[in-house]
């Protein structure tokens, strides 16, 4: 009986542990960086994307990839197709049905109405779009965009200048 609690109490703090990216929804993450402004990044996805679905477990599960979302943006799951309204900016942004699926308004504003999927957009704390970046990302590819958005660096040096001076830390795991 005491090792079958000991057991259960290490696998309770190994999952204490365990280290997420706190998603919330599109009007949580606003509604949070209006008290406490924040860029927000959004994984637009739907449920039958399968770069989404790798997406999720290469990139978004890595550990220094989520420390760095934790602490410099509101993390935001975006179904591209769910159906519900979203009140934005003095806008309803509603579902569009088109034949057997169809699109989300909010989807199409922040894709600059060219939907892929995934699409990772970044928004500013003004809640204006920095840059849809359409396609599947790893880590490695992932973690420089997050520091040049999330560090401000794309307000003062160009993107090549940023790449050429960027190392990725040396605790970035690859899947």
């Amino acid at each position: 009986m005491r090792k079958l609690l000991f057991t259960l109490f290490i696998f309770s703090v190994f999952l204490s542990n365990a280290q997420e990216i706190e998603w919330m929804t599109f009007e949580e993450a606003v509604a949070k960086s209006e008290n406490a402004p924040r860029k927000l990044l959004i994984d637009i996805y739907t449920d039958w994307c399968g770069w989404c679905k790798k997406m999720d477990k290469a990139t978004y599960e890595n550990p220094v990839i989520i420390d760095y979302i934790n602490k410099n943006f509101y993390a935001v799951k975006f179904n591209a197709e769910q159906t519900a309204s979203i009140d934005f900016s003095d806008h309803t942004f509603k579902f569009l049905p088109n034949g057997k699926r169809g699109v989300h308004e909010l989807a199409l504003a922040l894709t600059n109405n060219k939907p892929s999927y995934p699409t990772t957009v970044f928004m500013d704390e003004e809640f204006r779009i920095i840059q849809p970046l359409p396609g599947y990302m790893d880590a490695k590819a992932m973690d420089p965009i997050l520091k040049y958005i999330g560090g401000n660096k794309f307000k003062d040096t160009s993107w090549d200048n940023f790449q050429k001076s960027y190392k990725s830390p040396a605790n970035l795991q690859l899947n």
